[in-house]
């Protein structure tokens, strides 16, 4: 099992910036890829951006690219989202999530809310 912690959701006004976190801990020797979803009032759950636990190719959704960077930081077992020029559309609950070997996202974190002032 792996369980997931994040922090660092809050309010930002339009063209802000947040950092959000995401520590695993548990069995990550088993971690394949680490990702970032949200979800937004009335809408399906979205991929956000996803990285390889070890080596491989970082991905994002074409909205996010060039304003979120997802980023890993071994040591702490802890993966980032950085978010710049944060836009109001980009409101939701942000989900860390993480994928074994299967390469299926069995583990989610519990949440946290982003809330972007226009």
């Amino acid at each position: 099992q792996v369980q997931l912690a994040e922090s660092g959701g809050g309010l930002v006004q339009a063209g802000g910036s947040l950092r959000l976190s995401c520590a695993a801990s548990g069995r990550t020797s088993d971690l394949y890829v680490m990702g970032w979803f949200r979800q937004a009032p009335g809408k399906e759950r979205e991929f956000v951006a996803q990285i390889p636990w070890t080596d491989g190719r970082i991905s994002y959704k074409d909205s996010v690219k060039g304003r979120f960077t997802i980023s890993r930081d071994a040591a702490k077992n802890t993966v980032y989202l950085q978010m710049n020029s944060l836009k109001p559309e980009d409101t939701a609950v942000y989900y860390c999530a993480a994928a074994p070997t299967t390469r299926r996202y069995e583990y989610w974190g519990q949440g946290t809310q982003v809330t972007v002032s226009s």
